[in-house]
């Protein structure tokens, strides 16, 4: 089980929170000027970065309010969490626009990173 530091409450399990995808992603100013396309693009597309990633959080078993959080989307360790309205820390370097591009070449497969533990064959 993971400990997440709510900026309001301090540390509680991560049962206690819900994920709300990338931080810092502009409404758009006039929304009903997008085409389809701009539109699907600002609902779905998100980074996918490896590193540092910004996330927004919730939680929803506490003082059920929001704040950010910078995560290590290889570690899942949280590296910062901060309230909404905040700048993003500056961490030394490991943002996410640092992370390795996406042409390099990917790490072989294994069965473990396919396979859920547990899960049925």
């Amino acid at each position: 089980m993971m400990l997440i530091d709510c900026p309001y409450c301090g540390p509680r399990n991560e049962n206690e929170f819900h994920y709300g995808g990338q931080a810092h992603v502009a409404y758009p100013e006039d929304p009903q000027q997008l085409s389809d396309r701009e539109w699907a693009e600002y609902l779905f597309y998100r980074d996918n970065t490896r590193g540092d990633f910004a996330e927004r959080w919730a939680h929803t078993a506490g003082c059920r309010k929001w704040f950010n959080a910078v995560r290590d989307t290889e570690t899942y360790a949280f590296r910062a969490v901060y309230r909404m309205g905040e700048p993003r820390p500056d961490l030394g370097g490991r943002a996410a626009s640092a992370a390795a591009p996406a042409a390099a070449e990917p790490a072989a497969e294994t069965e473990s990173d396919t396979t859920p533990t547990g899960a049925l064959a």
